[in-house]
């Protein structure tokens, strides 16, 4: 290829932004010499190329707006520590089919047993396969919706909750609400119903959500949304951080 016909491929790749087609032509145009592309199989190389790096960049940008605490996969889950909990469970949650749907998918346990984890790591593939995710412990939700209602400003602070194709409620149950703090949560969980997914930890049964909403009617209202159409799954086991701590206590008592 000519430096003139490289340089106009260039500029035009960059009009129509395409960058990554701008930067990487010459190295193209070689990958095609080598393997005697024709037009045809040189096109679907660039435009896959293309497709790839903006997938990629969109997927680094929707991690860095999810507000995720961080990005852990299922890969690093160890379901060994966990033995009563069936990884196929998980791994069924993780086609992300619950998110096709605009279903909700609800991970219950004690303290320290990984829900937050699992929660995080389906959002990262939901992230990754194209869905909109935001990440939220349910105390910040209720403080920045409070914040909102007083200064006049709710219906636009919802939006925050309710434009994800994932919202990720984090933490449900450790702090008591009042029950007007409760309606606020029930406004998110009635607009999203049906209309896209919540990913929810927390340390109650759901027979205990009355005493964590304050008010056992509209707990049954928020639930009978929820859980239409949820997928459950209990954790009851060791909790890594306690393992972890542990550990490391063995280890100074080695060392001393």
């Amino acid at each position: 290829m000519s430096e003139l016909v490289s340089t106009r491929i260039r500029n035009t790749a960059g009009k129509l932004g395409l960058p990554h087609l701008a930067e990487t032509i010459r190295e193209y145009t070689r990958r095609a010499d080598e393997g005697k592309m024709g037009y045809l199989d040189f096109l679907d190389l660039m435009l896959s190329e293309e497709l790839a790096v903006r997938d990629d960049r969109r997927f680094r940008q929707g991690l860095r707006l999810s507000k995720l605490p961080h990005h852990k996969t299922l890969d690093e889950y160890d379901f060994s520590f966990q033995p009563e909990l069936d990884p196929r469970k998980v791994k069924d949650l993780a086609t992300l089919s619950f998110v096709e749907g605009k279903a909700n998918a609800a991970l219950l346990g004690p303290p320290g047993v990984g829900k937050t984890h699992i929660a995080v790591a389906l959002a990262v593939a939901a992230c990754r396969a194209g869905y909109s995710i935001y990440f939220t412990s349910l105390d910040n939700m209720v403080r920045n919706l409070k914040a909102a209602e007083t200064a006049g400003r709710l219906t636009n602070k919802l939006g925050t909750y309710l434009r994800p194709g994932v919202l990720v409620v984090d933490e449900v149950g450790y702090q008591p609400l009042e029950r007007a703090e409760a309606n606020l949560v029930f406004q998110v969980i009635s607009k999203r119903y049906e209309k896209g997914s919540i990913i929810l930890t927390s340390n109650k049964t759901f027979s205990e959500w009355g005493q964590v909403f304050g008010d056992e009617v509209l707990a049954t209202a928020i639930l009978d949304r929820l859980l239409h159409h949820c997928e459950v799954i209990s954790i009851n086991g060791p909790s890594y951080r306690l393992k972890n701590r542990l550990q490391a206590i063995e280890r100074e008592n080695d060392v001393a």
